[in-house]
């Protein structure tokens, strides 16, 4: 085909091809090189003493073990009660609810709230759950207002996972004399199972790199607290702990510390998040 093109076409295709490849080669290079420089200047203080010790004015030492327990406190507590509520609300819409008016506004309010700067869901979450239900700045109010944060990300994303199935695979366990829950169960779910797993990998993102919202909710402490007094205390993640060490302190080189204990934290979870959904897609096939 290439044979029977005209020169200035052949120009023109090249001249794409390179562009794509160029852009490619930006994109990652450009990823290595912040991965790199961050690694560069943050691991060398990423010591025993700096993940397993806590922070201290009075023998100036630092320690960050609070602020990882506080991350993955957030992260179980936000996203036990989110992965419920969105997966269980795209199969509804999905699968059983009749009125498409309806679920083409509920998809439109989603849409809507994916785009609102978590600014703002920091802002509405310390008005409500700080100030109108009494709740004190701490784990279970941060994650209250990333759960409001992060719900229409789960949702869309399981509801386009969903959509993705084959009506014949629906159609053919009906025939089977399989049930409409035992059907979703088992032939819908499993098949979309790879999406669902995204959405949960995006939602752990934000919640990991989230500050804006926990600034309000979460508080600044640096204290280290167990899970239930965490609930109701004071209690900064690694992001809230970087900006705290960054902007007040002064102290950059903590920062890029905690900033490659992020990365290194987002991709352990990314990484048990691919593996576990694998699994389950597996399993699920199994059966």
């Amino acid at each position: 085909m290439e044979r029977n093109l005209s020169p200035r076409r052949r120009a023109y295709d090249l001249a794409m091809r390179s562009l794509v490849w160029l852009s490619a080669l930006l994109t990652c290079a450009l990823l290595v090189f912040l991965i790199g420089y961050i690694f560069y200047r943050g691991f060398p203080g990423v010591t025993r003493d700096f993940l397993s010790g806590t922070s201290s004015y009075i023998k100036d030492t630092i320690g960050i073990l609070p602020n990882i327990l506080n991350t993955l406190y957030i992260i179980l507590f936000a996203m036990a009660i989110v992965l419920p509520l969105g997966v269980g609300a795209a199969i509804y819409l999905t699968e059983y609810a009749a009125n498409r008016r309806v679920v083409e506004l509920i998809e439109f309010a989603t849409e809507t709230l994916t785009g609102i700067p978590s600014i703002i869901f920091g802002l509405v979450g310390m008005l409500f759950f700080v100030q109108k239900m009494d709740l004190q700045a701490g784990v279970l109010a941060g994650s209250l207002t990333l759960v409001v944060m992060i719900l229409p990300t789960i949702v869309r994303t399981t509801q386009e996972s969903l959509k993705t199935v084959p009506q014949s695979y629906r159609e053919g366990a009906l025939a089977l004399g399989a049930g409409k829950w035992r059907m979703v169960r088992t032939v819908v779910l499993p098949n979309a199972v790879d999406g669902i797993v995204t959405g949960c990998i995006l939602a752990v993102g934000r919640i990991v790199g989230e500050s804006a919202a926990l600034l309000y909710t979460a508080g600044f402490g640096l204290v280290l607290n167990d899970f239930l007094t965490a609930l109701h205390s004071s209690s900064a993640t690694l992001t809230v702990a970087l900006y705290v060490y960054a902007n007040d302190r002064g102290r950059t080189d903590v920062a890029f510390s905690i900033a490659s204990v992020l990365m290194l934290l987002t991709l352990v979870i990314n990484l048990t998040a691919a593996l576990t959904g694998r699994k389950l897609k597996k399993n699920g096939g199994t059966q």
